[in-house]
């Protein structure tokens, strides 16, 4: 990715040569973690907390992912920035010219997307985890823009995840706007409201207790008596609305995919997300989704896992998470990231 970089943030945009740091390939990647998020991308947020810079991006090693941050390491959630990006999108000239055709988004991500998507009277298409899913939508001309929670960001343009693309795309915005990061998504906040979204990842838990955990969920949302049920605590309260295992059939091929992850959605649209993964020898890593809605502008600051605390407690006293797994997780809570 380094060389890319290099080429097209400081040759072609004309940006100092010491705007990319970071840049030579390595095969161990100079001893650090590839992934660009707040905890692997220390050194980023600690230079960008000083305030001498207005911008700044991370990217994994071959560049498909990536993570956005302003003045002061304002940080940019994935899902806030595929919103934002929709919302602008015609302010990009590709886009001029080859018109918008729909959204989409995986079905962890938040649902910010989805309210722009409404504004605009577009498509936003839900899929499963996986890049196939929007390959599909691509080629079929119903989809121009595209992301995940886990940092994926794309376009039509190619059939991948693409982080210089997306980095691109953001300064485009700025310009256009002449705004900051952080003005740009506080902007953005005030016109449809803010998506709160955290994701923990319970890694190396033993494959039995969360396997019962998941078949537990899995017949909990096939109940269909549970819909209407109010869960409360603290001083917040919830309507169960909606509960299922996802299942996405592809309009394109008409395939269909089974089993992507528990769903308890909400009648103000808050939602708990639970997915298993790797069942092996190695241990089974549990993912747990929580997303929340809010429209008063005087919440919009708030740390999320202040505003998600009573969803958090519902989602870990509903799966039974603690008691099933308890002492077979390292990292029992260990938060991935904090959108």
């Amino acid at each position: 990715m380094g060389p890319y970089a290099k080429k097209v943030i400081c040759e072609e945009l004309g940006a100092p040569q010491n705007s990319v740091v970071n840049s030579t390939p390595l095969e161990d990647f100079g001893g650090k973690h590839p992934d660009p998020n707040l905890t692997y991308a220390a050194d980023l947020v600690t230079e960008m907390a000083k305030g001498h810079y207005d911008f700044g991006a991370a990217f994994d090693g071959d560049g498909d992912r990536n993570m956005i941050l302003g003045k002061n390491a304002f940080f940019v959630t994935p899902s806030d920035s595929l919103a934002v990006l929709a919302h602008y999108l015609e302010c990009i000239p590709y886009f001029k010219e080859t018109g918008v055709k729909g959204y989409a988004r995986s079905m962890p991500t938040s649902g910010a997307v989805d309210r722009v998507a409404k504004a605009k009277n577009q498509t936003c298409f839900e899929v499963p985890t996986g890049w196939k899913f929007f390959g599909n939508l691509m080629d079929a001309g119903r989809l121009s823009l595209c992301g995940e929670e886990s940092f994926g960001t794309g376009s039509d343009h190619i059939r991948e995840k693409d982080g210089l693309w997306a980095v691109l795309a953001w300064l485009s915005v700025l310009a256009n706007q002449n705004c900051s990061v952080e003005e740009c998504i506080k902007k953005h906040w005030h016109t449809y409201g803010r998506n709160f979204y955290t994701r923990y990842d319970y890694e190396n838990c033993e494959s039995e207790p969360a396997n019962k955990m998941m078949a537990n969920l899995n017949a909990y949302v096939a109940d269909q008596s549970n819909i209407g049920k109010v869960f409360t605590s603290g001083d917040k309260s919830y309507t169960l609305a909606k509960a299922d295992n996802f299942s996405y059939t592809d309009p394109v091929d008409h395939s269909i995919s089974k089993n992507q992850g528990i769903r308890l959605i909400f009648s103000d649209d808050s939602r708990i997300i639970f997915r298993l993964s790797g069942t092996g020898s190695s241990g089974a890593t549990i993912r747990m989704y929580l997303e929340g809605y809010e429209s008063d502008p005087a919440k919009y600051d708030m740390d999320p896992q202040v505003v998600l605390r009573p969803l958090i407690d519902i989602a870990l006293k509903l799966s039974q998470l603690p008691e099933l797994n308890r002492k077979r997780c390292s990292n029992r809570y260990h938060i991935n990231y904090v959108l």
